[in-house]
């Protein structure tokens, strides 16, 4: 079974930590990018033919992915290809990953031997088998498979695509940015479809002004008797990083240890870029509380129920809890931080204190000094 994969990188608003990245290039869990859980996940399932679709804002994801070597996808036929369809398209307004997919055509038609395509995103995290989903697929004879997530809809949170699914697994309704009730499950903005239907889908619902893939082509279709849909429940640890809220409190879950391990080696391990750095520095005088520590850090301070990247200092006397700190990050001498996440290369000052709320963390964008 020949399969391709697509990742989108962009479907989602993370305001200051997105300003200058993709989504899927946001720093998460110490030392991971969130593109590498797809990656990962793709690369676990044997799929050696993988497009990045990125509509601005890449050359960090660029940077971070290269030419896929962690992944396996360093190849000369098929491998990784990133795709910018807003680059050479004569509209540079985003309508939707139908829109996204129709002006990279050429990549869905150039895969001549490949039968599956599954396309991911890069907001919501997972550590799943991607072929125990083929397989369903497959054996579903439907049209499109959505990974669900069952837990996530409660009545309040918008829900990109939400299902209704009865007692024998066939799907009874569907809701699109709604807050859907708690007896709907969710969309993991994964998806598997048969390559032919989906490049005869994009350009019928192209031409016809239809740009949504959960709208128009999943709901749209199911609703009209022309698109078949089967459901994928997964069990794992689903983590929807939609919100900085959501973001946050994600990442601070992973202090404990059985999320963790769910999420970073379930299935299978999540893969990275490989960086090679000296051991984590601890003074003396340092307390270490409940922290994920990257390599390379300098620790003199208090750190509590945090997440540190690589080659953060914490000088003497300050306190850090509940942050999450990016790459590079210096606290000064005595400083305070309190439910904040600091962006790389930013410098927190001798004395200053930073005191946010689970709800609503201080953001220090890249390179600020405060």
């Amino acid at each position: 079974m020949n399969v391709m994969g697509i990742i989108f990188t962009n479907d989602a608003d993370m305001g200051e930590l997105t300003d200058e990245r993709t989504m899927a290039s946001l720093p998460f869990g110490g030392r991971y990018r969130q593109v590498d859980f797809a990656l990962s996940n793709l690369s676990d399932a044997g799929v050696r033919h993988v497009g990045v679709i990125s509509r601005h804002n890449f050359q960090s994801l660029m940077n971070h992915i290269g030419d896929g070597e962690e992944w396996g996808l360093e190849l000369e036929e098929g491998g990784l290809e990133f795709l910018t369809p807003y680059a050479q398209s004569s509209t540079h307004t985003y309508r939707g990953k139908l829109e996204s997919l129709s002006n990279a055509m050429h990549f869905l038609e150039y895969g001549a031997g490949d039968e599956l395509v599954v396309m991911t995103d890069s907001a919501i995290l997972s550590n799943i088998d991607l072929n125990a989903v083929l397989a369903a697929h497959v054996a579903s004879g439907k049209d499109v498979t959505v990974v669900t997530k069952a837990g996530i809809c409660n009545g309040e949170k918008i829900i990109d695509l939400a299902l209704k699914v009865d007692d024998k697994g066939e799907v009874t309704d569907m809701m699109v940015d709604y807050a859907a009730p708690a007896d709907y499950v969710s969309s993991m903005d994964i998806f598997v479809l048969d390559k032919a239907f989906l490049v005869r889908s994009v350009k019928e619902m192209i031409a016809r002004d239809k740009f949504h893939m959960d709208r128009d082509l999943v709901m749209g279709g199911w609703q009209r008797n022309v698109v078949s849909v089967n459901t994928f429940p997964f069990g794992g640890v689903a983590l929807y990083n939609e919100s900085v809220e959501e973001y946050f409190n994600n990442s601070l879950s992973l202090l404990n240890g059985d999320i963790r391990q769910d999420i970073f080696n379930g299935c299978h391990p999540i893969y990275t870029k490989v960086r090679f750095r000296v051991p984590t520095y601890y003074g003396e005088g340092s307390q270490i509380d409940n922290a994920l520590v990257a390599d390379g850090c300098m620790l003199e301070g208090q750190v509590k129920d945090s997440i540190l990247f690589r080659n953060v200092t914490v000088c003497k006397d300050a306190e850090v809890e509940n942050c999450i700190l990016f790459n590079d990050a210096v606290i000064g001498e005595g400083a305070e931080l309190k439910y904040a996440i600091l962006d790389k290369n930013v410098v927190v000052t001798p004395g200053a204190k930073l005191i946010g709320t689970r709800k609503n963390p201080v953001i220090v964008k890249r390179g600020e000094t405060v």
